[in-house]
């Protein structure tokens, strides 16, 4: 049987702000095709984490491998390149662009054409620029944002400023896509559509996906696996089932009780 390697390894990461341990010795192993979430109440070190595995801090100690690869203290523009696309908690768009630029941006990772090229808008730079907006509007069909492809991203509601932001990171053709809390501020019917796209990531596109979430019926739902944080250590890991079930993830994050 053939031994699966893990697309994103981790290994003893750790993170210290002066006296404060923010991460100490997380290790996870997150494999092809899997959706894998990180929980765990507030200032667990959830965030942080993943600023670490995507280069927005360096680590005090640990490394990090995508598909085998030490990718420990490389830019952020490097990860992009090899094929690692983040959202954020808080919005990062640019407000006063069409739907249509916001996702262009994250296609510059994917142009090759040098600067005369590009600058005469000829040759290798026009088709590159043709195949990025076909790209651009796939993005836009699978978001269902069609109609809003040419308003600025400033006048759409919280949660289509949310997509556009998905797809700009989609934009970058991910092998691995972390969200961190994609669904925060949504109502519900906002939060199941997030949640239908990103089950369609795995199952149409064989996505990996990475994702910090506190909304428990979401993670619960579409999670293949499961790992849970609590003062930056990692406490349980599992399938939801197991990870719902563990007692010290009922007492850290679930609460002592669980609802009936």
């Amino acid at each position: 049987m053939a031994v699966v390697t893990a697309l994103l390894k981790v290994e003893g990461l750790s993170k210290r702000f002066g006296g404060l341990t923010a991460v100490s010795d997380v290790s996870l192993n997150v494999q092809p095709g899997q959706i894998f979430s990180l929980i765990g109440p507030n200032g667990a070190g959830k965030t942080t984490l993943f600023n670490l595995i995507s280069a927005i801090f360096p680590p005090s100690a640990g490394r990090v491998f995508l598909d085998g690869r030490d990718i420990t203290g490389l830019p952020t523009h490097r990860l992009a390149a090899l094929g690692m696309a983040r959202t954020f908690q808080n919005l990062a768009v640019f407000k006063h662009e069409t739907v249509v630029n916001n996702l262009l941006v994250g296609m510059h990772t994917r142009l090759r054409a040098d600067p005369l090229s590009a600058a005469i808008f000829w040759g290798k730079a026009r088709r590159e620029e043709l195949a990025a907006r076909e790209r651009v509007e796939e993005i836009i069909e699978f978001l269902e944002i069609e109609d809003l492809r040419d308003q600025p991203v400033g006048t759409l509601s919280y949660g289509q400023q949310k997509r556009v932001e998905l797809g700009r990171a989609l934009a970058v053709s991910p092998r691995l896509l972390l969200l961190d809390e994609m669904v925060s501020g949504m109502n519900q019917e906002e939060r199941e559509d997030i949640a239908r796209f990103v089950l369609d990531l795995k199952e149409e596109l064989g996505m990996t996906v990475l994702m910090v979430e506190h909304d428990m019926g979401i993670v619960m739902d579409i999670s293949d696996h499961v790992c849970v944080i609590n003062q930056g250590r990692k406490i349980a890991e599992g399938t939801p089932a197991e990870v719902s079930a563990d007692p010290a993830v009922i007492e850290a994050y679930l609460g002592t009780r669980r609802a009936a």
